[in-house]
């Protein structure tokens, strides 16, 4: 290939088939053939067989009982290093915004259509507050957290407030984490009392933004 060519490199090029190739098998819920994988890639059924072999050897991608493609134990293993490393660079903001409000804070992420809870701060100095688990999972249309981060992918940073819509009496409020590639986040607080967003909307928003900062 000449170097004026405009063409990628044959091993850049592979290395972005095999990438998008993991991308369209996380989106897709019951896994994906190499033929719907060659037709989603615009490749020939040869090209995706030779993928799959170099990703199955790594663990990244496995076939099921019917021969369908799926997530491999190797991308939960990069997972879990990955997301304490998330979490401990986000909890300081997490603690700031947490004290302030009197609520819990919490950084969500999403996971194909849920949200998933990634890092959870609890005020220390409220009477009553809301237990709120890491690992905890609602689907992105409900709750604040996946809601903002909706709200995110049409870059609309302002506050989300929701009520009632995870837990009865329960108050939330989250701002999208903008400008990380590749992480669609939220930052947000839930509370068992009544949340005032143009009190609460800003600090969530401050927070969010000190996150992304953190993590960029």
């Amino acid at each position: 290939m000449s170097e004026g060519s405009g063409r990628p490199p044959e091993t850049a090029q592979t290395l972005d088939r095999g990438l998008r190739l993991l991308f369209l098998i996380a989106d897709a819920p019951g896994g994906m053939s190499v033929t719907e994988a060659a037709t989603r890639l615009d490749v020939g059924r040869a090209v995706v067989y030779r993928l799959v072999g170099a990703l199955v050897e790594h663990g990244m991608v496995r076939r099921d009982g019917r021969g369908r493609l799926r997530l491999g134990a190797g991308l939960l293993h990069l997972a879990n290093r990955a997301q304490p490393l998330l979490a401990d660079a986000a909890r300081p903001p997490l603690r700031r915004l947490a004290e302030a409000v009197g609520a819990t804070a919490h950084l969500t992420v999403a996971e194909g259509g849920e949200a998933v809870a990634l890092a959870v701060v609890e005020p220390s100095w409220t009477a009553f507050h809301v237990a709120y688990r890491t690992g905890s999972r609602h689907p992105l249309d409900r709750g604040a957290a996946g809601r903002a981060i909706l709200a995110g992918r049409q870059g609309d940073q302002s506050a989300v407030t929701t009520t009632g819509e995870l837990q009865p009496g329960a108050y939330g409020v989250a701002a999208p984490v903008l400008g990380l590639e590749g992480l669609e986040a939220s930052v947000g607080v839930v509370a068992l009392g009544p949340l005032d967003p143009e009190v609460v909307g800003p600090r969530v928003i401050e927070a969010a933004t000190a996150v992304a900062q953190a993590l960029s």
